[in-house]
């Protein structure tokens, strides 16, 4: 597949590469990105922006204002790796041990740097501002909601963001309205029953069969109460109690996520599980009781921001725009698509050679093919040039 990458970001194509490489070769877990916060915000002064450090704590955002009366679109990357050891032999494999790039973030922060540089140098023909928000913690810590307080989305008019997707190949853009990914939600169910002997069931109350029914009465939420086409999943991941193969058990752990593509079915599964687990409780004469803990919402994107990008990517002569390979994963940008209109998108990355889905994000051999880098990139500028158009 051959696509026409923009000549100006061609030009750059060799430090953007780089970048990504060094970034990789350095990961930093969320809140931690110190390294990482001052590469990006020395190479943004060195593009004449101006810039504000420790946004949301460890965060970057550089401004490139051409005129306070124009729109202000901004794009975002994310900057924080996993706890992950990583397995693969690259000539850029981390050096930090437990830590690694292995979702992609590495790649969004060398778009986005590619991006900066190609449309600083551009600034005379520009007809809005752009603000480059360079976010921490995506993984688990929520870092958006901390650059949102500090400020991030002050006067800006529409917010875009990327991922690198291994489950779609190269050459492919992912982009479409409405939900994108889910709500991420966590249960932890704690259920007391009365112990007693295996051989004299009378008279205990088996926390293990108490939570047997819990776990099955759960899935019909999916099953039964949810509408067949908007995805949600109910995954209890971890069960714990009991003392002994012949002793009934007085207490169970249960530990697991709620996964939701809507607001409405994320609010209706939580009341079930409450009256669900009110219903067993009573049934068995248990006690249980649970912590519920919103997670990330659900990922939406707004109609006219995505028309509006469909349309840069239909630019890129030889990239394939289509619908993307849809995830129950979830994404702290879902906070800024509460907040003001936007569009988060797909970046086909999978390894060239490989199948879509034999390098999935978060394993310990994760790694892209590189050219998606340039089409990121080059996706970034297109729109900023349209909206200048």
């Amino acid at each position: 597949m051959t696509i026409k990458i923009l000549p100006e970001v061609e030009q750059i194509k060799k430090t953007i590469i780089e970048t990504r490489r060094d970034f990789h070769k350095h990961p930093e877990l969320g809140f931690n990105e110190l390294r990482t916060a001052k590469i990006i915000a020395d190479k943004l002064k060195s593009y004449g922006l101006d810039v504000k450090t420790e946004v949301g704590k460890t965060g970057v955002i550089g401004d490139l204002i051409k005129d306070k009366s124009f729109h202000t679109i901004a794009l975002r990357a994310d900057m924080d790796a996993l706890p992950i050891q990583e397995n693969s032999e690259v000539e850029y494999k981390s050096v930090n041990d437990g830590v690694m790039h292995a979702c992609g973030h590495d790649g969004h922060m060398a778009m986005l740097l590619g991006a900066a540089e190609v449309l600083s140098k551009m600034r005379d023909k520009l007809k809005v501002n752009v603000r480059f928000v360079f976010q921490p913690a995506e993984e688990g810590e929520g870092g958006a909601r901390y650059v949102i307080a500090d400020g991030a989305l002050n006067k800006v008019d529409q917010i875009f963001g990327m991922h690198l997707w291994n489950y779609q190949p190269y050459g492919e853009i992912g982009i479409q309205s409405g939900s994108v990914l889910a709500a991420a939600d966590i249960i932890d169910i704690w259920i007391e029953g009365i112990g007693g002997h295996g051989a004299a069931p009378q008279g205990t109350v088996d926390a293990v069969v108490v939570a047997s029914n819990l776990i099955m009465n759960f899935q019909t939420i999916i099953s039964r109460n949810t509408d067949p086409l908007h995805s949600a999943v109910i995954t209890i991941g971890e069960i714990s109690g009991g003392h002994g193969f012949n002793i009934i058990a007085d207490k169970v752990k249960l530990r697991g996520t709620v996964r939701a593509m809507t607001e409405e079915n994320r609010q209706m599964i939580k009341q079930r599980i409450e009256e669900i687990i009110a219903g067993v409780a009573k049934s068995y004469n248990a006690k249980i009781t649970m912590d519920y803990q919103d997670g990330y919402p659900p990922t939406i994107n707004h109609d006219e921001p995505t028309k509006l990008i469909q349309q840069s990517a239909e630019q890129i002569k030889g990239a394939i725009v289509r619908e993307p390979y849809l995830s129950m994963g979830a994404e702290d940008f879902s906070y800024y698509l509460q907040k003001i209109p936007g569009a988060f998108v797909f970046i086909g990355s999978a390894p060239a050679d490989e199948e879509p889905m034999s390098v999935p994000h978060h394993c310990s051999h994760f790694d892209i093919d590189e050219r998606a880098l340039l089409v990121g990139t080059s996706l970034f500028v297109q729109l900023i040039k349209d909206f200048s158009n």
